[in-house]
């Protein structure tokens, strides 16, 4: 989870080996956004791995760990945790072999929910606009007017809206 906009990402896996994890971080993660400045994790031992270690060492990743046996040290990501489970549990069938199906729209869900510490969606923290939702195309949803008035406008307008939604969520 990005801790300024509040931007998860989640990834089903089969294990929880280190080289699974690394694996699904770059091919997931850094290859859609690029390498990350850090990674803050808890004292698993996958994240504590000589493989994790050496793929943060390669990719130039600064790696940092919660407090042992004090998980409030990553309340954030633990709160995430907990609504998902919750979200999870409304929507899986008892067999529970089907959660994995539903984990894109959960996360489309709590992307696009404005968050109570920034006041912005993630989704607008991260893209610099909110996203058109299924439910747009039965109710509308108005264009932004600079669509329509060229790409320069349009990237330059972009850039104020993300420079803006980063200064609102700083405060």
């Amino acid at each position: 989870m990005d801790y300024f906009t509040k931007w998860p990402e989640v990834y089903p896996i089969a294990n929880q080996e280190a080289e699974t994890i690394a694996k699904v971080l770059v091919e997931q993660f850094v290859c859609r956004f690029g390498v990350p400045l850090q990674i803050h994790s808890d004292q698993g031992r996958n994240f504590c791995s000589k493989v994790f270690n050496e793929m943060c060492t390669l990719l130039g990743v600064k790696k940092t760990q919660t407090t042992p046996y004090h998980p409030q040290s990553d309340g954030m990501v633990e709160r995430y945790n907990r609504t998902l489970e919750a979200q999870l549990s409304m929507f899986v069938e008892t067999h529970q072999k089907d959660w994995d199906l539903y984990i894109p729209y959960l996360l489309m869900a709590y992307r696009t929910a404005v968050h109570e510490s920034t006041k912005c969606t993630p989704a607008k923290l991260m893209m610099g606009h909110e996203i058109r939702l299924p439910i747009d195309l039965v109710f509308g949803k108005p264009e932004p007017e600079y669509y329509n008035e060229g790409i320069t406008k349009y990237g330059t307008k972009l850039a104020e809206n993300i420079e803006q939604a980063h200064e609102f969520g700083r405060e």
